[in-house]
């Protein structure tokens, strides 16, 4: 078994902001695995909130080389490396592989029957009311529409938005950026709004608040869960739970997630960071049958990779064997 690493600059459309920050371009590392002549690849984001760095992540990969080289695999990786951006590249490069030498399709090795189309939330990124309003007018024709918020003027930005987008279902992300007093300000007004969705308001760990209060809108947790080892620490504080394949570690934890949330009782919700069809196919097989799809990463970026996913506006087509899998 041998390994490459490389890291890759993908511009992103203009600028996409949130609340802890913006950028114009996303750093993406990529993982291959070549056994017999058959070339597997997984695609991971390194994320500072979580504590990765590009470099540190290549060399966590890197550094399982020597264990490859005597027969690690996939299995064996899940307590190799713990769960985070670097093993997410090599867990989908071993499924990638897996999948070529058996001759199937990877959704065939997992058990799961065959994909079909799925709707993606489009991300409208944070920015005043005004310019959210011009980006909903763009987009009304979209089913669904996230809006990244940040605490202050967010009744104005959903309010704009849903007058721009009277048709489009609704989802809301503060990325950790209310308070208490924000969440009980807003989140009725959100229901009154027809808002499907609110997105770890509140940051992780500081959440218990949560518990106590009331729910008008669901609330999904996506910093404050990570894998299945997360479920414990967030119960009875969430209603569901936004599944991202750099955080679970790769497909494997996350097909694991999925089952142990749902049969909790969680909504279920998969998401991305932003990145290349090669990261969005995987999650394509864990957003099936899910209640909110966010896979928007390529149409946010400039261009995508060759063989890359099909939308059909906001539909993702089922990916193909040229891309992964």
């Amino acid at each position: 078994m041998q390994l490459r690493v490389r890291r890759e600059v993908w511009p992103i459309r203009g600028t996409f902001a949130i609340s802890r920050g913006s950028s114009s371009e996303t750093v993406v590392v990529v993982a291959e695995l070549s056994a017999g002549g058959i070339l597997g690849r997984g695609e991971c984001v390194p994320y500072g909130r979580y504590g990765e760095t590009v470099d540190g992540v290549i060399e966590a990969i890197e550094a399982t080389a020597p264990r490859l080289a005597e027969g690690l695999d996939r299995r064996g990786l899940q307590d190799a490396l713990p769960a985070g951006a670097a093993r997410n590249a090599l867990d989908c490069a071993f499924w990638d592989l897996e999948a070529k030498r058996a001759g199937k399709r990877v959704w065939q090795l997992a058990g799961l029957p065959p994909p079909e189309p799925l709707i993606t939330a489009y991300t409208l990124s944070l920015d005043s009311p005004e310019a959210m309003a011009r980006n909903a007018a763009g987009n009304a024709q979209r089913p669904l529409l996230k809006l990244k918020l940040a605490g202050p003027g967010d009744l104005a930005r959903v309010e704009a938005v849903r007058a721009n987008a009277p048709k489009s279902r609704l989802i809301v992300d503060a990325n950790e950026g209310w308070t208490p007093a924000n969440y009980l300000e807003l989140a009725p007004r959100l229901a009154k709004l027809g808002v499907d969705l609110i997105e770890q308001p509140l940051p992780a760990g500081e959440d218990e608040a949560l518990a106590d209060m009331a729910h008008p809108v669901p609330v999904c947790a996506d910093e404050a869960c990570h894998d299945t080892a997360s479920l414990a620490k967030i119960e009875g504080r969430y209603d569901a739970v936004n599944i991202k394949l750099d955080k679970t570690g790769g497909l494997t934890e996350a097909l694991k997630l999925k089952q142990a949330a749902q049969a909790q009782g969680y909504k279920i919700m998969v998401g991305c960071m932003i990145s290349t069809s090669l990261a969005m196919a995987p999650a394509t097989l864990v957003a099936q049958g899910a209640r909110v799809v966010d896979l928007d990463g390529p149409l946010l970026l400039d261009r995508d990779r060759d063989h890359g996913l099909v939308f059909d506006g906001s539909t993702i087509q089922p990916f193909g064997a040229a891309l992964w899998g």
